[in-house]
């Protein structure tokens, strides 16, 4: 292969995995916002991802209703509207579901809830998938912006070996780089932020404290799950997606936080960014059928080196 085409496909691997593995990143974070602060493991993430989506969808096409901005940018407005939509679903979800088998109501129990929570996660994704199905039917649909066929041509690196930006991908970087540090300075600076660390370091102090533990637990599962609809509408620009997608995404969302480090969420985004880096490089000797295993070496290198993940910690908090 010519120098210059084996470069100009390098560099175009490497944006590949930044934008994407952003987008990834931000997908991780919501699963690992209701990890780090309910302890309870999600196995319904990929079909709150898949809502995500859809509520994108009917926001751009249905009705109109985001009609007035375009179709270059209103799928971008229509992917961050899409969080609203799905946080007052994962809010309902967890009132009358989740809290049954998690937080305080199982606190001295043998297993802490966890067998309960993953069979109402489960039931949950079953559900959803399959309500999906009869709703939405399974004709692949996308959320369509012409910037999903076009991309900056960046040259001058050697000779004439040029780097192609997708702009559809670009701008999803960059709604995803937004909504991180808006999510960080929320859990950071913001009353509501400091509740939902205390509710996660140590739930009966913050009871004591006066903190409403339950409420803070709705609002961080409402939270994730909203930061995974935001990334899942950004997905859906550039990717066409049907009722069972999230059983494409989910393993991804879980290789990203075990790989930051159960309970981090700066970890969660650096562990999404790795998968997509990963993903995208692989691409360049592996056919497509093989990505997902380099993705798994890479996470098996990584635990077997640093079982806690990137940024985990190797005790638990108190």
């Amino acid at each position: 292969m010519d120098l210059e085409i084996l470069i100009e496909n390098v560099l175009n691997a490497l944006t590949a995995g930044i934008t994407i593995g952003c987008i990834y990143g931000l997908m991780c974070i919501g699963l690992g916002l209701i990890f780090g602060v309910m302890r309870v493991v999600n196995f319904a993430q990929g079909e709150l991802l898949m809502l995500g989506m859809f509520a994108s969808l009917y926001l751009v096409t249905g009705g109109g209703v985001l009609a007035f901005l375009g179709p270059s940018y209103g799928p971008f407005i229509g992917a961050i509207l899409a969080g609203p939509v799905v946080f007052v679903a994962g809010t309902l979800l967890h009132r009358f579901l989740i809290a049954r088998v998690s937080g305080l109501r199982t606190a001295g129990t043998l297993d802490e809830g966890h067998f309960g929570q993953l069979v109402v996660t489960l039931g949950i994704s079953l559900i959803l998938q399959n309500g999906g199905l009869i709703v939405f039917g399974s004709t692949p649909v996308t959320v369509r912006t012409p910037l999903a066929s076009s991309a900056f041509d960046i040259t001058g690196f050697y000779g004439d070996a040029t780097i192609f930006l997708n702009k559809a991908r670009l701008i999803a970087c960059v709604v995803s780089i937004v909504t991180a540090i808006g999510l960080y300075l929320l859990l950071e600076y913001t009353r509501l932020g400091k509740a939902l660390r205390a509710a996660a370091d140590n739930p009966t102090a913050a009871t004591y404290m006066g903190i409403d533990v339950e409420r803070a637990y709705r609002i961080a599962f409402g939270l994730g799950s909203g930061i995974t609809a935001i990334a899942g509408g950004l997905m859906a620009t550039y990717l066409s997606f049907g009722p069972f997608i999230g059983l494409d995404y989910v393993i991804i969302m879980y290789s990203g936080v075990v790989l930051g480090g159960m309970g981090s969420i700066l970890g969660a985004f650096w562990g999404g960014l790795t998968v997509g880096f990963v993903q995208q490089c692989s691409s360049l000797i592996l056919p497509p059928q093989l990505q997902n295993a380099a993705i798994f070496v890479v996470f098996l290198l990584i635990v077997l080196l640093r079982p806690q993940g990137l940024f985990g910690r190797s005790a638990e908090r108190a």
